[in-house]
């Protein structure tokens, strides 16, 4: 399938569009949603429907919560019981841990308004609707602690949550180790709806951070950050908890569905002049992992991780750990 790449011309700190322009080039706005004075490194984001509100959780343990332009970000929720917001509030990860705690990824269960969240150093959870300290669900599964959970989405129609556990062996801190010795004990795990308990899908993945699921529950989208591959795994069919390598892009981070099936996915591209730096992208990629659409993000991000691009009412979001601010891009 031909990869349909966009360009994106810039104006100051914003985009104007270029409607004059040919079909070979395509204009694309861009703005910042800036996040709150003290507060930056946005991993991931969750959205509640029809109202223009979302989710982020932030580098100092906090997770945000976006009402639109006119009352911004409030906080919403925390991932650690014991969190000062006077030690806390401004630090990133690198100086935090059970004191602060870090999330990662989010999902938002549109039915019961419930935030389920991977804590870096805490484990699953979830949020309700009023926020607070996060109810931690499930700290390991089969007798093994979680080394760094993850990745997060909910299956809409059942409630079943499916996460990941980055790692076994190595946690946030350890994060250039982990690449270093090429780790592969992540997981894919299930947190049942009916029965309140975690199964373990899937072992032996290399760093696995986005997880995303189809409309039908027959398989998942799992991405390995260390083995640049987006691995897909099945859930039911002929070949449950099998597994085929359907995209192979430079540091993956999480994928997220959009209203049809196809999938959002931030990654990373060469460098053509440079071959040791990568550059962000957003690929969107349908369930046999085939690219559809690619977005340069090099002109906002440069060779800054970016972990997250999300579809959300015909506009994408894009998230980054080494930024203050969420990027919005209106096509």
């Amino acid at each position: 399938m031909r990869t349909k790449t966009i360009t994106v011309l810039v104006v100051s700190a914003f985009v104007l569009p270029f409607y004059f322009l040919s079909a070979v080039v395509s204009a694309i706005s861009f703005s910042k949603i800036q996040l709150p004075r003290n507060a930056s490194g946005p991993e991931a984001l969750a959205f509640k429907v029809g109202t223009g509100q979302f989710f982020a959780g932030i580098g100092d343990g906090r997770i945000l919560k976006y009402q639109g332009p006119t009352i911004g970000f409030v906080d919403f929720g925390f991932t650690a019981p014991n969190r000062s917001k006077s030690v806390c509030d401004g630090t990133h990860v690198a100086s935090t841990s059970l004191v602060c705690g870090r999330p990662l990824g989010m999902a938002l269960h549109h039915q019961t308004n419930r935030l389920y969240v991977c804590d870096a150093f805490f484990g699953f959870g979830v949020l309700g609707p009023e926020g607070g300290l996060l109810t931690i669900l499930s700290t390991a599964a089969d007798g093994e602690p979680y080394g760094l959970c993850d990745g997060v989405v909910v299956h809409q129609r059942t409630g079943n949550v499916y996460f990941t556990d980055a790692s076994a062996v190595y946690n946030i801190r350890q994060f250039k180790i982990a690449i270093r010795d090429n780790d592969s004990t992540g997981r894919l795990l299930k947190y049942s709806a009916e029965s309140e308990q975690v199964t373990v899908l899937f072992r032996n993945l290399s760093y696995p951070g986005g997880v995303a699921i189809d409309e039908e529950e027959n398989f998942v989208l799992v991405s390995e950050f260390i083995a640049n591959r987006t691995r897909k795994i099945w859930l039911q069919g002929l070949k449950p908890y099998k597994s085929d390598i359907v995209n192979t892009r430079p540091r993956p981070g999480n994928i997220k569905k959009t209203r049809s099936d196809d999938f959002w996915m931030a990654a990373g591209r060469t460098d053509s002049q440079t071959a040791s730096k990568l550059m962000a992208i957003g690929e969107k990629i349908n369930a046999d992992g085939n690219v559809i659409e690619t977005v340069d993000l090099e002109k906002w991000y440069g060779s800054k991780t970016v972990s997250e691009v999300q579809m959300f009412d015909n506009k994408l979001y894009v998230a980054s750990p080494f930024v203050d601010f969420i990027g919005l891009y209106e096509q």
